[in-house]
């Protein structure tokens, strides 16, 4: 290898330790490759920001917004709305929910069309009777699934449709994707309905306060007033008093804390911190008198009237790693946080001194005719049903008529795939269909940020002729392998790196290689892009590769071994169906 070979593959490898320590923000990881590489003489300085002007960041920007603007139009909520009263069988509810996920997915982006199901789900497991676990794993795999079936479904397929153009001249199209991604979703969706059998039973999660939730481990911050019923009595005789229904996990008095034993007296403007269900919790503050955290604060003026709303932190969200008390909710935002649950633990600290983490269900309380505009802002997504909407301006259908004009100028050829989306997502906002605001709080900077620095940084492996050389190597090994042998192992590889990195950095990274790979071994290159793609969209196995996966931790009571249950098999699946779907598609010869 050559030095600057050497260099490249040192790059790229630090950025991938990088990736899976977490330590740092996938763009800042991003950026501190591009300087390293600038730094190191394998990336040109004209050429540092040439990723920024790529025609990725445009489709993938614009998709965003067009996603946003089809999520606020609330079309397909509506439909679900019919469709819910009548499916009753738990099954029939799972596949239902699933479908709905998975064909939104090839217009939405995932996440989007997941956070738009979740309080369907809730709705149906309360009907049910059953725990919303049964529906939330299996609805992100479904999300991740039907990302794969149009071009804009997810960004691996924009970069892979990229590569494919540089190595042939012709990249992929609109619906180049969908037989194999329509027969994976398929697959998936049959395999989803069976073997959601898998999760760990009993497992009770927490969809909704006081409606479809059932999480025993809110805790909430609560003072007791001059004149409440609980002054003078002891712990044990308060929580018989309410039934055993909430527990005293924590007393704050004077300022200092003390432990909750049974004969401990409760004295006047002692803080309680109370843990148990949202519904439990309403009825003792209420009969008690109790004052919440943050409930004698100054309402915003011009405010309407105060709610709460609960809601789960998402992994892009500002609170991360933050505290309520050190950001100033109430200060900032005009919200208070009321209630905060965590899967797994007992929370017995002050509510503004919780560290926050992405999969908490939190309780919001401020005006209602902001707080949805707070939760944006927060990084949050809501759990409860919607019954308010930011602005007035739904424009029904025009989103979904805009978006099909944009599909099929490209699906026809009549005009690039960047230009059709760049000027579909400029009419969803001139038309007013998705106020300039949202446009731009749908736009996920830190993707494209990272796409921009990462397409200099990955085309070093191009440059230095690195690509060539490890697909060279890859060819040897391959080499007594059938095509779908080779196949296999791309696929494969994919799926197994894709966990721990983003999966647009796979891509980025990988795809060069499998086409340099596919070349050596005298194959049509189509084949292997398609099984980078599918891999680098099926993260199946953690938590933590893909935002969907992490949405549903939280509310849906999930432990990290939980994924691998459900999803390890149907990774195999993915594997097994998804190998002779690509070779039947793209011929390798």
């Amino acid at each position: 290898m050559t030095l600057p070979q050497i260099l490249s593959v040192v790059v790229l490898a630090g950025m991938m330790l990088l990736f899976i320590w977490g330590r740092f923000r996938y763009d800042l990881v991003a950026i501190m490759a591009l300087l390293a590489a600038l730094a190191l003489g394998i990336v040109k300085p004209k050429h540092a920001f040439s990723g920024f002007s790529d025609d990725i960041v445009i489709i993938v920007g614009s998709a965003l917004v067009l996603s946003g603007a089809v999520q606020r139009s609330g079309v397909i909520e509506s439909a679900m709305l019919v469709l819910q009263r009548r499916v009753r069988r738990v099954r029939s509810q799972l596949l239902l929910l699933c479908a709905s996920v998975g064909f939104a997915s090839a217009l939405v982006k995932n996440i989007g069309a997941l956070a738009m199901m979740m309080p369907v789900a809730f709705q149906m497991a309360k009907r049910s009777d059953r725990s919303p676990a049964v529906f939330l794993m299996p609805m992100s795999f479904a999300s991740l699934l039907g990302g794969l079936i149009t071009l804009i479904g997810t960004s691996p397929n924009i970069i892979v449709s990229r590569v494919r153009e540089e190595m042939t001249g012709e990249p992929f199209e609109m619906f180049d994707y969908a037989p194999v991604g329509l027969g994976l979703t398929l697959v998936g969706l049959i395999f989803l309905r069976f073997a959601y059998r898998l999760l760990p039973r009993g497992r009770r999660a927490a969809p909704t306060l006081g409606e479809a939730m059932d999480i025993q481990d809110y805790v909430t911050e609560a003072g007791i007033p001059a004149g409440s019923p609980a002054i003078d009595e002891t712990v044990s005789a308060f929580r018989e008093r309410h039934e055993n229904e909430v527990h005293v996990t924590a007393i704050l008095r004077a300022g200092m804390r003390s432990s909750p034993f049974p004969d401990t007296i409760l004295k006047p403007e002692d803080v309680l911190i109370l843990a148990g269900a949202p519904d439990s919790l309403e009825r003792v503050i209420a009969a008690d008198g109790l004052e919440l955290e943050g409930q004698h604060r100054d309402k915003p003026e011009g405010s309407g009237s105060v709610g709460v709303l609960e809601a789960v932190i998402g992994t892009d969200s500002p609170l991360i790693g933050r505290t309520a008390g050190r950001l100033g909710l109430h200060e900032r935002f005009g919200v208070n946080l009321i209630a905060v649950s965590r899967q797994g633990e007992r929370l017995a600290t002050r509510l503004g001194e919780i560290e926050l983490s992405a999969g908490d269900v939190i309780v919001l309380q401020g005006p209602l005719d902001l707080l949805f505009e707070r939760l944006g802002e927060l990084g949050c997504l809501p759990l409860a049903e919607r019954t308010l909407r930011l602005g007035s301006a739904r424009k029904g259908l025009l989103p979904l008529a805009i978006l099909a004009v944009a599909m099929l100028a490209t699906a026809t050829g009549i005009v690039p795939v960047a230009v059709a989306f760049f000027a579909a997502a400029g009419l969803t906002v001139v038309s007013g269909a998705l106020p300039v605001r949202e446009a731009y709080d749908h736009i996920e900077w830190p993707i494209l940020v990272m796409l921009g620095a990462l397409i200099p940084v990955s085309d070093t492996l191009r440059t230095t002729g690195t690509t060539d050389l490890i697909g060279d190597w890859l060819s040897h090994f391959a080499s007594t392998l059938p095509p779908w042998g080779a196949v296999a192992l791309i696929l494969a590889a994919a799926m197994a790196v894709t966990p721990f990195l983003n999966n647009a950095a796979t891509v980025l990274v990988m795809a060069p290689i499998a086409a340099t790979f596919a070349t050596g071994l005298g194959y049509r290159p189509e084949a292997f892009l398609m099984a980078t793609a599918v891999g680098a969209g099926c993260d199946f196995l953690t938590p933590i590769g893909h935002q969907c996966n992490t949405l549903v931790m939280g509310p849906g009571g999930y432990k990290f071994g939980d994924y691998a249950r459900l999803g390890a098999p149907l990774s195999l699946l993915v594997l097994a169906v998804g190998t002779p779907l690509i070779l039947w598609t793209w011929p390798v010869q």
